[in-house]
């Protein structure tokens, strides 16, 4: 089959439109429209619903649309280990995607010794909330991700690769300090969130609704890194994963707490798009890091 009309029906089918579908293969939308014609005319039948507002699959194009996946990735391997030694050294690039949570972290230098023991090696790394990191992964710009909450959605698939620990931090000295609070008195002091689509926040609202209450939001102010720097400053609390704050925990910086019923434990995991073949310098990756988390 021809794999560029394949290419063009699938990225139609990711990006729900021939517009979005062009850009993204940066062609233009007729020869897009082109493609996916001609690739309806040789199969017999019609692969797309072009009547309402956003174009859908049909029956037979969702059947085309797996199977092509799984095509277009083994060509996208074929052409990585014919353009080197499959058995030799690593080379090519490797594209991962990591919440703010886990890239703050071990995921850094997980990938910064990963690669120093393999040179030939393009690591790229990009730090997104949860929920963009997980339709990169299923728009296949991204090999790999690594989130703190396994969202559900169809074009990825999740594996546990770490865990890690919410706690709620607190400026030094905090009445807090070393307590577990109860949500009457969390609900008396500022809290800072992070905003939709970070995995401690969902994690967290997923708590809170089992003890059935909700987060209390006056302070929404982006990802991890903002929100630490406002609670240092003194201007509230924050529920925060427990390793990115270990430093400012040590020189007393921040303080701990719990909340009574809150167990936040999380799990972090490895997203993959469904159906895409891995390439070897992600599988090498992946077995590195996973022999340097064990615990």
């Amino acid at each position: 089959m021809d794999t560029r009309q394949l290419a063009a029906f699938c990225a139609v089918v990711e990006r729900k439109g021939f517009s979005h579908a062009a850009e993204r293969l940066g062609v233009t939308q007729p020869a897009v429209s082109l493609q996916v014609r001609s690739l309806e005319k040789r199969l017999g039948v019609q692969l797309l619903d072009r009547s309402g507002r956003r174009v859908e699959p049909t029956e037979a194009g969702w059947r085309l649309f797996h199977g092509a996946q799984r095509l277009l990735a083994l060509e996208e391997q074929l052409v990585v280990e014919v353009a080197g030694d499959g058995d030799g050294a690593l080379g090519g690039d490797l594209k991962l995607g990591a919440s703010t949570g886990p890239a703050a972290i071990a995921v850094p230098l997980l990938l910064c010794e990963f690669q120093r023991l393999n040179p030939g090696v393009h690591v790229q790394l990009e730090v997104h909330d949860t929920q963009t990191v997980v339709e990169r992964v299923a728009d296949r710009q991204l090999e790999l991700g690594i989130v703190g909450a396994a969202r559900r959605h169809r074009g990825v698939r999740y594996e546990p690769f770490f865990r890690d620990e919410v706690i709620l931090a607190c400026p030094g000295g905090h009445r807090f300090a070393g307590r577990t609070v109860t949500v009457d008195e969390l609900r008396e002091e500022t809290l800072v969130v992070m905003q939709e689509g970070a995995g401690v926040r969902q994690i967290v609202e997923d708590e809170l609704r089992g003890l059935g209450t909700r987060l209390d939001v006056r302070l929404e102010l982006g990802l991890q890194e903002s929100v630490r720097s406002a609670v240092v400053a003194g201007y509230g609390v924050a529920f925060i994963s427990r390793t990115a704050v270990e430093s400012e925990l040590a020189s007393g910086q921040l303080v701990e707490a719990r909340v009574e019923g809150v167990d936040a434990q999380r799990q972090i995991s490895l997203a993959r798009g469904t159906g895409r073949v891995p390439t070897r310098a992600g599988e090498a990756f992946v077995a590195f890091a996973r022999e340097r988390l064990e615990p």
